[in-house]
């Protein structure tokens, strides 16, 4: 854990550090030396028998949470390419398992399955998040309805199996219908316990409307607006919109057609425009 964290916490600012400078001719590269980047942490961290998988987890995290160059290549390629793997690792593990051995620990792996999810998940989350205050127990409840699962846990039942440890093929079996049990009950139920819980919110729009997208250097924001009749009852043209200050109209989309805006122009209801704003911070300075 130790070799874990410290190389996974260095290779994350360094990586940082060198895809912020270094000049590559193609924007599509990036996200391949970040691919590179996280190879080499991962068979440094296993050389020097570290956890691997703890200091992949960690750089990603700094990496998450830092200013990056090409944000946006690096993110669609990568999501692009964890649902690919998820997929692949599943069809894999799904190969491993017999049916027949499955109906053997039915038993063992509902009792256990049960257990997990009503006692050892919400106390592990519920100790976990003490530090925390600001979470109410509602968000705490929904984290440990929520829980960790997938095919990590499933990957993880393999190292004994590859070990051939005695009695591991049952662990495995145990652990791959636990996984599937967690997602069937838990994985279909999530957006149901949040409303219970009163925590749902509307899904977040990714993009605009008008497919533009700006660099993550540049400190603004973008949002489109949809007029209404009401809006446009008393003030139809451009220059006459009361609009924030910092805020700008980019284009205009009527129907089919992108038109590039003016002070002058007249509006009409369905008109949606690209507005570009500066962020709080900016602007209140």
């Amino acid at each position: 854990f130790f070799f874990g964290g410290v190389i996974g916490y260095a290779m994350g600012r360094f990586s940082v550090w060198l895809i912020n400078r270094i000049n590559l001719s193609n924007s599509s590269l990036y996200p391949i030396l970040l691919l590179s980047l996280l190879f080499i942490t991962f068979t440094i961290t296993d050389q020097l028998k570290g956890n691997a998988y703890l200091a992949v987890y960690i750089m990603g995290v700094i990496l998450g949470n830092t200013r990056l160059a090409f944000r946006k290549e690096i993110s669609t390629f990568m999501n692009g390419l964890t649902w690919l793997f998820q997929i692949v690792i599943f069809i894999t593990l799904g190969l491993l398992v017999n049916p027949h051995e499955m109906l053997d620990i039915t038993a063992v792996g509902l009792l256990i399955g049960v257990f997990m999810i009503l006692v050892a998940r919400p106390l592990s989350v519920f100790l976990c998040l003490l530090p925390f205050r600001n979470i109410t127990n509602k968000g705490r409840l929904f984290v440990s309805w929520v829980g960790l699962r997938g095919a990590t846990p499933i990957i993880f039942a393999t190292y004994p199996v590859l070990a051939q440890i005695e009695g591991s093929q049952q662990l495995f079996n145990i652990v791959f219908f636990i996984t599937l049990l967690s997602l069937v009950i838990q994985g279909m139920t999530i957006t149901k316990a949040a409303k219970i819980l009163q925590l749902d919110l509307p899904a977040p729009k990714e993009g605009n409307e008008f497919g533009v997208e700006l660099p993550e250097e540049i400190d603004t924001r973008l949002n489109d607006l949809t007029l209404t009749a009401e809006m446009l009852e008393d003030k139809n043209r451009l220059a006459e919109m009361q609009i924030p200050k910092g805020t700008l109209v980019m284009l205009v989309k009527r129907g089919n057609e992108f038109l590039i805006p003016n002070g002058q122009m007249e509006l009409k209801p369905g008109d949606k425009l690209l507005l570009i704003s500066e962020n709080k911070n900016k602007s209140a300075d």
